[in-house]
């Protein structure tokens, strides 16, 4: 057999030529149309599966999945398409998780989304230049896949067809947050404005620093220690005997710690009960949450606490105000205190949790009351006012701090109007779309006035972060939760915060009042003292 195959291939000068001509024929075939190591597969443009989720940066429409947003996800497409397409412009990039799987969740991303996408509209109509873009960057589930994503977006920030000029959205206190926040502006010189989260970290301390941890960030939302300080004034101060603080110990949830770190404050009085630590299995899993409530309740109720300070998240805290009004307590009554991330929380009730909050049928108050901060509500600029013209009957002129907020949110809500369908529903009350809409048009302020002291019509990316604290007095923002004014460490200073209260007779959010993190009012003018 090795013979007829010497004779067949190799016998003679030409058989060797052609047997080699033909093995190299098979090879050559073999590398065109072996389709090589399989790649990543593609969920859209810029978006690749990974570890089963869509991650990655998207302008043109993609939803992820996520019906909720599709609307709206669309018509950020037709802004960037039709409105900016090849004019100058920068990209706004909103990165957070986009597929979550709690429908209050996802609810909870639309009316973000729609935020975004409603000051990009409002911006790109103000007559001043240069445009804005606006893509959504998903991270993945609680951020565990940022690296990813920020590899994308420094890409983009050194395009000249994208020109990323800022990044928004984090709407977590996570250490994922953390450490993409960080890397996009100590690593990176990426500006980052953080609107939804109100943990103490990631910001940048005060006074302003020469070497900031996060040299870049804005923040417009007050910190948890703001505030508990802005609860704490508007209530005018509980006896220590009368509290308790209930706690999720979880490790990595800088929101529920640094909660926690405000309202472990000192009170008047007699000690009041130790804290009640419980450990979550996550963001929104309960686990064995229930036991510790049923646990915990009883402990509170033979102490003499009525002002119950919860730092947890929402999914935690609508399990726990259950729990409390369903402990008999001798006819006790019990107000919640919790912080901004509680704004959502009427999304998780159903329609049992309110005859329970409420004590039962035959109840003439609720054995459980809801309060918390909101970092804005669309009722409390009409109530502040109306309590200030109580005060100052025939007075000329009315404070600005409350006057430009509501006429911000009154255009706001004519553009929604405008809107009919077309974004899907949009929902004012949870503060989200208010915040973050907030948020975008303070990025697009500080690209207007970086263009106005440069001679490029698209402003180098290290003149945005150069602005943040430029935004205060004549150049202050005025938002629809409220006078943004930034510190030179980026944060907004003495913002206000709305309390409002979960009526479960009502099943609404009505508006207590308003707090104050420094005790009263902004500056007139929004001038920030030097002490920061």
């Amino acid at each position: 057999m090795r013979d007829r195959l010497y004779v067949i291939f190799w016998a003679t000068l030409l058989r060797r030529l052609l047997t080699v001509v033909g093995a190299l024929a098979v090879i050559a075939a073999g590398v065109v149309f072996w389709p090589g190591p399989k790649g990543p597969e593609s969920c859209a443009r810029g978006v690749e599966k990974s570890a089963g989720e869509c991650v990655g940066v998207n302008g043109s429409g993609y939803d992820f999945d996520t019906p909720e947003i599709t609307e709206v996800a669309r018509a950020i497409a037709e802004e960037n398409e039709k409105f900016v397409g090849d004019k100058p412009h920068v990209t706004v990039a909103m990165v957070l998780p986009l597929h979550p799987g709690l429908a209050a969740e996802r609810k909870q991303l639309r009316s973000e989304i729609q935020g975004a996408y409603l000051a990009q509209y409002r911006a790109n109509r103000s007559e001043q230049t240069p445009l804005l873009r606006l893509v959504l960057a998903n991270p993945g589930t609680d951020y565990g896949q940022q690296a990813k994503v920020v590899d994308q977006l420094e890409t983009m920030a050194h395009d000249r067809r994208d020109n990323l000029r800022a990044v928004t959205g984090f709407n977590l206190s996570l250490k994922e947050t953390k450490a993409a926040i960080a890397h996009l502006t100590k690593d990176l010189g990426i500006p980052v404005l953080a609107s939804r989260i109100s943990g103490d970290d990631p910001a940048n301390p005060e006074p302003g620093q020469d070497d900031p941890p996060y040299p870049g960030l804005a923040r417009i939302i007050p910190t948890n220690s703001d505030q508990a300080a802005a609860l704490a004034n508007y209530h005018r101060g509980f006896k220590d005997a009368e509290t308790v603080l209930v706690k999720d110990t979880r490790p990595g949830d800088i929101y529920n710690a640094s909660l926690a770190r405000a309202f472990s404050h000192k009170e008047a009085g007699p000690p009041g009960p130790q804290d009640q630590p419980f450990r979550s299995p996550g963001i929104a899993e309960l686990g064995d949450s229930g036991n510790d409530f049923a646990a915990i309740s009883l402990n509170i109720c033979d102490s003499d606490a009525r002002y119950v300070y919860f730092a947890g998240r929402p999914v935690h805290l609508r399990l726990f105000a259950l729990k409390l009004a369903g402990t008999p307590c001798h006819g006790k009554k019990y107000t919640i205190i919790s912080g901004s991330g509680s704004a959502t929380l009427n999304r998780y009730m159903k329609d049992d949790d309110w005859e329970i909050l409420r004590g039962g049928s035959g109840a003439t108050e609720p054995t459980v009351t809801v309060q918390y901060t909101a970092p804005g509500h669309p009722e409390a600029w009409d109530l502040a006012l109306r309590d200030w013209d109580k005060k100052h009957p025939g007075a000329a002129t009315r404070p600005g701090y409350f006057t430009e907020p509501q006429k911000e949110l009154a255009a706001l809500r004519r553009l929604i109007g405008r809107m009919g369908d077309r974004i899907g529903p949009v929902q004012l009350d949870d503060s989200r779309t208010m915040l973050v809409h907030d948020g975008v048009q303070t990025i697009a302020a500080a690209v207007f006035l970086a263009n106005s002291q440069t001679d490029s019509v698209v402003p180098p990316l290290r003149r945005i972060a150069a602005e943040w604290p430029r935004l205060e007095s004549r150049h202050r923002v005025a938002g629809t939760s409220g006078w943004i004014c930034l510190t030179n460490a980026g944060n907004a200073y003495d913002k206000p915060v709305a309390v409002v209260e979960l009526d479960p007779k009502t099943r609404k959010v009505d508006v207590a009042g308003i707090g104050w993190p420094r005790g009263g009012p902004q500056p007139d003018n929004c001038v920030v003292p030097s002490s920061g």
